[in-house]
């Protein structure tokens, strides 16, 4: 999964939003590394809706403005929590090696 799949997921995770939040949560939780246009995102979210992974939670007319608003399913907690616990095991895999480098044992 890509990152910027990950944080979108992750974002959903704490209740349903619409796609400037998304945008502006996901950079805001990848800490600046991930700024998605809004093109990208609703290709993103087009994806994970037809993968099942998120559905779609209403519309509200905001200033003259449509807002979108999505939801994270069962499904995608499941590959959400599928997906963090890849990245913690290869995050701990990776930190023993580095704690064997400093070390100067052989690998």
């Amino acid at each position: 999964m890509r990152e910027p799949t990950f944080l979108v997921l992750s974002v959903l995770a704490r209740g349903p939003k619409h796609g400037y939040a998304l945008i502006a949560e996901t950079e805001a939780l990848s800490e600046g590394r991930v700024k998605l246009k809004a093109g990208t995102l609703y290709a993103v979210l087009d994806r994970l809706r037809d993968e099942g992974l998120v559905a779609s939670a209403g519309e509200q007319i905001v200033d003259g403005r449509l807002r979108r608003y999505f939801e994270l399913t069962d499904p995608g907690a499941q590959r959400l929590q599928e997906e963090a616990a890849r990245l913690e095991a290869n995050a701990r895999r990776a930190m023993v090696n580095l704690q064997v480098r400093a070390s100067g044992a052989p690998a």
